[in-house]
């Protein structure tokens, strides 16, 4: 008796431990995900396209291989200024771009790309994660099924590529520049037309004299764009864009159709991709910048400081109108400016007073 007891009981636990190893195989088989990219950048186009690729494979790496994500770049599923609608309505999951494309969406979205001399790369960063930026333009971008991350900055990039000097103001009237956001509409109050063209078209225009000038991003993408080649003269600084913040586009229902854990995979890979793109940039620039001059004998210009002075004043004056039309502008701006002044009365004794001490040591 007490033989077949033993027996019925090892059976027992033998079934009890083989449900357990079939349940904990039923658990490990967690669903997997394949979620599409698009971007406004050409395919694999230096920094900012290969920075949609490392996003994505970072998402891959991180998760396990749990979610896949497939780049695609501009014009390969959507044309490069049309990946907003398509990641809203769910064609991709994802986006990688820039808010100050968007501004036909609503005009405060500009802030969260760049403000013509206002915050660099580090004090947006500042401003996104810990002064309440990413906050409000989580609330702009979910009236559209959006979800936003800062994915990549560019630093302060340069003033543009020019077949003419630009001496005075008067030099920037009638000019017809691709460039985009606020510091399109600083040119436009200028008397001069902003044109808002994706990057794959930006040679061939300034080439065939579609546009008489073009501003990119700086050293590294100009060079690999061949922009020397299609203008005379490169300006600086960059008023227009301090510190380009980019951006990654995240389908709302998508992001938070994923398990908990993986919605902080997506997320962190956008922040860690944030502060690489710039380390790229900081190396890559000055490395680019070295060809242009040496090899290519680019004639480099600096801004007239009367030209930056006026350019300043109006950049002001676009900034505050645009807080003017709504109230969600206002409450962006508002927090914008608030950060700003302390910000700068922060660089200024820090980041500013200490390079120009270098340059004098």
């Amino acid at each position: 008796m007490q033989r077949r007891d033993f027996i019925k009981k090892a059976g027992a636990v033998s079934l009890a431990v083989g449900a357990g190893l079939a349940g904990a195989g039923v658990a490990h088989a967690k669903p997997r995900y394949k979620w599409k990219m698009v971007t406004t950048w050409p395919k694999n186009f230096p920094g900012l396209g290969t920075a949609a690729n490392k996003l994505a494979a970072l998402i891959g790496e991180m998760s396990g291989g749990r979610i896949r994500v497939k780049v695609y770049g501009a014009k390969e599923l959507v044309p490069a200024f049309e990946i907003f609608d398509a990641v809203s309505r769910g064609t991709a999951e994802m986006g990688h771009g820039a808010a100050y494309y968007w501004k036909g969406k609503n005009e405060a979205a500009q802030l969260f790309s760049t403000v013509p001399f206002g915050l660099t790369a580090q004090e947006m960063n500042a401003w996104m994660y810990h002064g309440g930026g990413l906050k409000l333009w989580t609330e702009l971008y979910d009236r559209f099924g959006l979800v936003p991350a800062p994915a990549g900055n560019t630093g302060v990039q340069m003033g543009g590529w020019f077949n003419k000097e630009i001496n005075s103001l008067a030099d920037l009237k009638g000019l017809k520049m691709r460039i985009p956001g606020l510091g399109g509409e600083v040119l436009k109050r200028l008397g001069g037309t902003p044109v808002n063209l994706p990057g794959g078209e930006l040679f061939t225009s300034l080439k065939s004299g579609a546009i008489d000038a073009t501003e990119w991003v700086g050293p590294y993408n100009d060079l690999a764009f061949g922009l020397y080649k299609a203008a005379k003269y490169y300006y600086y600084p960059g008023f227009h864009e301090p510190g380009t913040t980019l951006e990654a586009l995240i389908n709302k229902k998508a992001l938070h159709g994923l398990p908990k854990d993986l919605q902080s995979i997506v997320l962190t890979a956008c922040q860690a991709v944030n502060q690489d793109l710039l380390a790229e940039y900081t190396a890559r620039n000055p490395i680019a910048l070295e060809t242009l001059l040496e090899k290519h004998k680019v004639d480099m210009r600096i801004y007239p400081d009367d030209v930056l002075k006026q350019l300043r004043k109006l950049s002001g004056e676009v900034v505050a109108e645009l807080a003017d039309k709504d109230a969600f502008a206002k409450k962006v701006y508002d927090s914008y400016s608030k950060f700003y002044r302390r910000a700068k009365r922060w660089s200024d004794i820090s980041e500013l007073a200490y390079l120009q001490a270098r340059d004098k040591a």
